[in-house]
């Protein structure tokens, strides 16, 4: 459930200020920010924002298609390391079919 068209996106004030500093300078270094609940704004389009993904900044370059969305979609904060029955059935399980494939 989305928040009220009334309401407006959520941005934290600091963040804002954040971007218009470096919107007026024209520094292209990263904006470093742990406000992963900011809704993305059209100001934002060109910028490096780093969002704190519990560990570590991750860097997150801004384009058209993220306007909308929240900055802690693009900084995942889990690692998938896969699961432990993937491993089995991708793996070969000896050399049965191999020469029943070569016979034909």
């Amino acid at each position: 459930m989305g928040r009220s068209v009334k309401k407006g996106p959520f941005v934290d004030h600091h963040l804002v200020d954040k971007v218009e500093k470096v919107r007026g300078s024209g520094d292209k270094r990263p904006i470093k920010t742990w406000s992963r609940r900011s809704t993305i704004l059209p100001d934002f389009v060109g910028l490096t924002i780093a969002v704190h993904n519990g560990k570590q900044h991750i860097p997150v370059y801004i384009s058209e298609n993220m306007v909308g969305h929240k900055l802690g979609e693009f900084a995942l904060t889990r690692t998938f390391k896969g699961h432990s029955a993937d491993r089995k059935v991708s793996a070969p399980s000896g050399g049965a079919a191999a020469p029943a494939a070569a016979k034909k």
